[in-house]
Protein backbone atom coordinates (compact mmCIF):
# COMPACT_ATOMS: atom_id res chain seq x y z
CA UNK A 1 0.00 0.00 0.00
CA UNK A 2 2.33 2.26 0.80
CA UNK A 3 4.58 1.86 -2.59
CA UNK A 4 1.31 2.47 -4.45
CA UNK A 5 1.23 5.65 -2.91
CA UNK A 6 4.73 6.62 -3.17
CA UNK A 7 3.92 6.05 -6.97
CA UNK A 8 1.32 8.03 -7.45
CA UNK A 9 2.77 10.86 -5.89
CA UNK A 10 5.77 10.99 -7.88
CA UNK A 11 2.95 10.75 -10.83
CA UNK A 12 1.45 14.13 -9.58
CA UNK A 13 4.40 16.21 -8.79
CA UNK A 14 5.88 15.45 -12.78
CA UNK A 15 3.11 17.93 -14.08
CA UNK A 16 3.89 20.19 -11.65
CA UNK A 17 7.66 20.37 -12.70
CA UNK A 18 6.84 20.34 -15.99
CA UNK A 19 4.50 23.46 -15.47
CA UNK A 20 7.11 25.32 -13.65
CA UNK A 21 10.21 24.41 -16.10
CA UNK A 22 7.70 25.96 -19.00
CA UNK A 23 6.93 29.25 -16.78
CA UNK A 24 10.85 29.76 -16.28
CA UNK A 25 11.53 29.29 -20.15
CA UNK A 26 8.37 31.77 -20.16
CA UNK A 27 9.90 34.05 -18.12
CA UNK A 28 13.05 34.21 -19.22
CA UNK A 29 14.26 37.45 -20.01
CA UNK A 30 15.24 37.73 -23.97
CA UNK A 31 18.08 39.67 -25.14
CA UNK A 32 17.69 43.46 -25.82
CA UNK A 33 17.28 44.19 -29.45
CA UNK A 34 19.46 46.87 -31.12
CA UNK A 35 17.88 50.16 -32.19
CA UNK A 36 19.55 49.55 -35.23
CA UNK A 37 18.27 46.02 -35.80
CA UNK A 38 14.33 47.66 -34.93
CA UNK A 39 14.96 50.24 -37.71
CA UNK A 40 15.56 48.00 -40.29
CA UNK A 41 12.89 45.98 -39.51
CA UNK A 42 10.29 48.91 -39.21
CA UNK A 43 11.52 49.62 -42.49
CA UNK A 44 11.25 46.13 -44.11
CA UNK A 45 7.56 46.32 -42.66
CA UNK A 46 7.17 49.60 -44.29
CA UNK A 47 8.51 48.72 -47.81
CA UNK A 48 6.27 45.68 -47.79
CA UNK A 49 3.17 47.22 -46.98
CA UNK A 50 3.89 50.27 -49.30
CA UNK A 51 4.42 47.74 -52.22
CA UNK A 52 1.05 45.83 -51.17
CA UNK A 53 -1.03 49.02 -51.25
CA UNK A 54 1.14 50.04 -54.53
CA UNK A 55 -0.83 46.73 -55.75
CA UNK A 56 -3.66 47.13 -55.06
CA UNK A 57 -4.46 51.00 -55.72
CA UNK A 58 -2.71 49.47 -59.43
CA UNK A 59 -5.31 46.74 -59.94
CA UNK A 60 -8.09 49.48 -58.79
CA UNK A 61 -7.03 51.80 -61.25
CA UNK A 62 -6.53 49.40 -64.04
CA UNK A 63 -10.12 47.90 -63.84
CA UNK A 64 -11.32 51.42 -63.74
CA UNK A 65 -9.29 52.30 -67.15
CA UNK A 66 -10.61 49.52 -68.52
CA UNK A 67 -14.05 49.87 -68.44
CA UNK A 68 -15.40 51.10 -72.02
CA UNK A 69 -16.29 54.80 -71.97
CA UNK A 70 -18.30 56.31 -74.90
CA UNK A 71 -17.75 59.94 -75.46
CA UNK A 72 -20.71 61.47 -77.67
CA UNK A 73 -18.68 64.72 -79.74
CA UNK A 74 -20.97 67.86 -78.42
CA UNK A 75 -22.69 69.63 -81.80
CA UNK A 76 -21.28 72.59 -83.06
CA UNK A 77 -22.81 75.88 -81.56
CA UNK A 78 -25.15 78.01 -83.80
CA UNK A 79 -24.00 81.48 -83.30
CA UNK A 80 -25.73 84.56 -84.05
CA UNK A 81 -22.91 86.28 -84.45
CA UNK A 82 -21.75 86.51 -87.94
CA UNK A 83 -17.96 87.99 -88.96
CA UNK A 84 -18.74 90.79 -91.41
CA UNK A 85 -15.36 90.91 -94.09
CA UNK A 86 -12.36 92.99 -93.23
CA UNK A 87 -12.97 96.75 -94.20
CA UNK A 88 -10.50 97.90 -96.89
CA UNK A 89 -9.61 100.76 -95.20
CA UNK A 90 -8.94 99.60 -91.20
CA UNK A 91 -8.44 96.29 -92.01
CA UNK A 92 -10.29 95.44 -88.76
CA UNK A 93 -12.93 92.66 -88.42
CA UNK A 94 -17.04 93.69 -87.19
CA UNK A 95 -19.32 91.67 -85.72
CA UNK A 96 -22.62 91.60 -87.44
CA UNK A 97 -26.14 91.30 -84.70
CA UNK A 98 -29.09 88.91 -85.88
CA UNK A 99 -31.91 90.92 -87.15
CA UNK A 100 -33.75 92.92 -84.36
CA UNK A 101 -37.15 91.59 -83.50
CA UNK A 102 -39.73 93.86 -85.30
CA UNK A 103 -40.60 96.72 -83.08
CA UNK A 104 -44.71 96.99 -81.67
CA UNK A 105 -46.22 99.89 -80.26
CA UNK A 106 -49.35 99.81 -78.01
CA UNK A 107 -52.75 101.56 -79.16
CA UNK A 108 -54.33 101.72 -75.60
CA UNK A 109 -53.65 100.83 -72.10
CA UNK A 110 -54.78 96.80 -72.74
CA UNK A 111 -54.65 93.56 -70.74
CA UNK A 112 -51.34 91.54 -71.73
CA UNK A 113 -52.58 87.95 -71.11
CA UNK A 114 -50.50 84.60 -70.53
CA UNK A 115 -52.09 83.08 -73.48
CA UNK A 116 -53.67 84.41 -76.86
CA UNK A 117 -57.28 85.01 -75.69
CA UNK A 118 -59.30 86.55 -73.02
CA UNK A 119 -60.03 83.73 -71.37
CA UNK A 120 -56.24 83.30 -69.83
CA UNK A 121 -55.02 84.82 -67.00
CA UNK A 122 -54.03 88.56 -66.64
CA UNK A 123 -50.61 88.81 -66.58
CA UNK A 124 -49.61 92.71 -66.61
CA UNK A 125 -50.84 95.90 -68.42
CA UNK A 126 -49.29 97.97 -71.39
CA UNK A 127 -49.76 101.39 -71.88
CA UNK A 128 -49.63 103.69 -75.12
CA UNK A 129 -47.25 104.18 -77.32
CA UNK A 130 -44.88 101.84 -75.36
CA UNK A 131 -42.44 100.01 -77.52
CA UNK A 132 -42.21 96.23 -77.47
CA UNK A 133 -40.79 93.57 -79.53
CA UNK A 134 -42.98 90.95 -81.31
CA UNK A 135 -42.44 87.27 -81.12
CA UNK A 136 -44.91 85.58 -83.12
CA UNK A 137 -48.57 85.19 -83.64
CA UNK A 138 -51.40 82.44 -82.80
CA UNK A 139 -52.78 80.69 -85.51
CA UNK A 140 -54.94 82.76 -87.44
CA UNK A 141 -53.02 86.21 -86.18
CA UNK A 142 -56.04 87.61 -83.67
CA UNK A 143 -53.37 87.52 -81.08
CA UNK A 144 -49.90 88.96 -80.76
CA UNK A 145 -46.59 87.26 -78.48
CA UNK A 146 -45.07 90.67 -77.37
CA UNK A 147 -41.79 91.38 -75.08
CA UNK A 148 -40.47 94.57 -73.60
CA UNK A 149 -37.41 95.79 -75.42
CA UNK A 150 -34.55 93.84 -75.51
CA UNK A 151 -36.13 90.14 -74.23
CA UNK A 152 -37.95 89.80 -70.96
CA UNK A 153 -41.49 89.31 -69.81
CA UNK A 154 -43.28 87.86 -72.72
CA UNK A 155 -47.33 88.37 -73.13
CA UNK A 156 -50.20 88.03 -75.37
CA UNK A 157 -52.05 90.71 -76.75
CA UNK A 158 -54.64 91.65 -79.34
CA UNK A 159 -53.70 92.32 -82.70
CA UNK A 160 -56.41 94.94 -83.14
CA UNK A 161 -54.36 96.87 -79.76
CA UNK A 162 -51.12 96.94 -81.40
CA UNK A 163 -48.99 98.04 -84.44
CA UNK A 164 -45.77 97.08 -86.09
CA UNK A 165 -42.91 99.73 -86.78
CA UNK A 166 -43.02 97.92 -90.25
CA UNK A 167 -45.07 95.35 -92.36
CA UNK A 168 -47.85 93.16 -91.35
CA UNK A 169 -48.59 90.74 -88.78
CA UNK A 170 -48.70 87.87 -90.77
CA UNK A 171 -44.86 88.23 -91.98
CA UNK A 172 -44.47 87.16 -88.08
CA UNK A 173 -43.86 83.54 -86.95
CA UNK A 174 -46.74 81.22 -85.20
CA UNK A 175 -45.48 80.61 -82.01
CA UNK A 176 -46.86 78.98 -78.45
CA UNK A 177 -46.23 79.70 -74.62
CA UNK A 178 -45.39 78.34 -71.95
CA UNK A 179 -48.53 78.69 -69.12
CA UNK A 180 -47.59 79.41 -65.58
CA UNK A 181 -47.45 76.31 -63.64
CA UNK A 182 -49.56 76.09 -60.31
CA UNK A 183 -49.79 72.41 -58.76
CA UNK A 184 -51.50 72.95 -55.64
CA UNK A 185 -54.54 71.33 -57.75
CA UNK A 186 -54.59 68.34 -59.94
CA UNK A 187 -56.18 68.31 -63.97
CA UNK A 188 -59.91 66.86 -64.38
CA UNK A 189 -59.66 63.35 -65.79
CA UNK A 190 -61.98 64.32 -68.97
CA UNK A 191 -63.44 61.82 -71.49
CA UNK A 192 -64.89 62.81 -74.79
CA UNK A 193 -68.35 61.53 -76.81
CA UNK A 194 -68.75 62.42 -80.70
CA UNK A 195 -72.44 63.42 -81.51
CA UNK A 196 -71.51 63.80 -85.67
CA UNK A 197 -69.13 66.78 -85.64
CA UNK A 198 -69.98 67.53 -81.93
CA UNK A 199 -67.67 66.47 -79.62
CA UNK A 200 -68.95 66.52 -75.38
CA UNK A 201 -65.92 66.75 -73.24
CA UNK A 202 -66.68 66.12 -69.30
CA UNK A 203 -65.10 65.38 -66.55
CA UNK A 204 -65.86 65.03 -62.79
CA UNK A 205 -65.37 68.82 -60.94
CA UNK A 206 -62.23 69.35 -58.81
CA UNK A 207 -62.56 70.84 -55.66
CA UNK A 208 -61.14 74.37 -55.13
CA UNK A 209 -60.99 77.12 -52.03
CA UNK A 210 -62.66 79.98 -53.14
CA UNK A 211 -59.55 82.08 -53.32
CA UNK A 212 -57.66 80.23 -55.59
CA UNK A 213 -60.51 78.67 -57.64
CA UNK A 214 -60.60 79.98 -61.28
CA UNK A 215 -62.61 77.28 -63.22
CA UNK A 216 -60.85 75.34 -66.19
CA UNK A 217 -58.91 75.41 -69.24
CA UNK A 218 -59.55 73.42 -72.47
CA UNK A 219 -57.03 73.56 -75.52
CA UNK A 220 -58.52 72.34 -78.68
CA UNK A 221 -56.78 71.96 -81.48
CA UNK A 222 -60.35 70.98 -83.82
CA UNK A 223 -60.73 70.83 -87.47
CA UNK A 224 -63.06 73.10 -89.34
CA UNK A 225 -64.18 74.53 -92.33
CA UNK A 226 -60.74 72.03 -93.90
CA UNK A 227 -58.42 73.92 -91.68
CA UNK A 228 -56.79 72.85 -88.08
CA UNK A 229 -58.23 75.70 -85.32
CA UNK A 230 -56.68 76.59 -81.93
CA UNK A 231 -59.69 76.98 -80.03
CA UNK A 232 -58.99 78.15 -76.43
CA UNK A 233 -61.99 77.19 -73.99
CA UNK A 234 -62.64 78.62 -70.48
CA UNK A 235 -65.19 76.92 -68.37
CA UNK A 236 -65.85 78.65 -65.04
CA UNK A 237 -68.96 78.57 -63.40
CA UNK A 238 -69.55 80.26 -59.86
CA UNK A 239 -68.06 78.07 -57.26
CA UNK A 240 -71.29 76.63 -55.73
CA UNK A 241 -71.25 75.32 -59.48
CA UNK A 242 -68.11 73.29 -59.29
CA UNK A 243 -70.10 69.94 -58.33
CA UNK A 244 -70.80 67.23 -59.82
CA UNK A 245 -70.06 66.36 -63.65
CA UNK A 246 -69.42 69.41 -65.43
CA UNK A 247 -69.00 69.31 -69.88
CA UNK A 248 -68.33 71.60 -72.98
CA UNK A 249 -69.09 71.00 -76.69
CA UNK A 250 -67.00 71.82 -79.61
CA UNK A 251 -67.18 71.36 -83.43
CA UNK A 252 -64.87 68.89 -84.51
CA UNK A 253 -65.16 68.61 -88.50
CA UNK A 254 -63.67 65.88 -90.70
CA UNK A 255 -61.53 67.28 -93.42
CA UNK A 256 -57.97 68.01 -92.37
CA UNK A 257 -55.04 66.26 -92.42
CA UNK A 258 -53.85 66.36 -88.52
CA UNK A 259 -55.84 64.24 -86.41
CA UNK A 260 -57.66 66.75 -83.56
CA UNK A 261 -56.67 66.78 -79.87
CA UNK A 262 -57.26 68.31 -76.85
CA UNK A 263 -55.89 68.62 -73.72
CA UNK A 264 -57.32 70.12 -69.55
CA UNK A 265 -56.08 72.09 -67.16
CA UNK A 266 -57.54 73.29 -63.23
CA UNK A 267 -57.35 77.14 -63.80
CA UNK A 268 -55.88 78.33 -60.30
CA UNK A 269 -55.16 82.21 -59.52
CA UNK A 270 -51.47 81.78 -59.81
CA UNK A 271 -51.38 79.65 -62.49
CA UNK A 272 -52.84 75.97 -64.22
CA UNK A 273 -52.39 72.52 -63.28
CA UNK A 274 -50.59 70.45 -65.58
CA UNK A 275 -52.43 69.46 -68.45
CA UNK A 276 -54.26 65.98 -69.19
CA UNK A 277 -55.29 64.63 -72.54
CA UNK A 278 -58.70 64.53 -73.36
CA UNK A 279 -59.04 61.10 -75.25
CA UNK A 280 -59.94 62.11 -78.74
CA UNK A 281 -63.16 60.23 -80.30
CA UNK A 282 -62.14 59.79 -84.13
CA UNK A 283 -64.61 60.53 -87.24
CA UNK A 284 -66.80 57.72 -88.05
Amino acid sequence: MIKINTHLNSLWGLPVILLLVFAGSACTISPPVSAEKTGIQAARVTQLATVLVTQDVTQEVTRVIEIPVTVTPAGTPISTLTPAPASPTTGSTSLTLAPDLPEVFVLEHSDCMYGPGTIYLYKYSVFPDNPMEALGRNMDGSWIYIQNLHGWNPCWIQATLVKLASGDFNGLPIVYSKLPFDNEYNPPNAIARRDGNEVTISWKAIWMSLDEYRGYLIEALVCQGGTQVFDPISYFPPLAGNTGTLSVKVIDESGCPVPSSAQIYSAQRQGYSFSALVPWPPHP
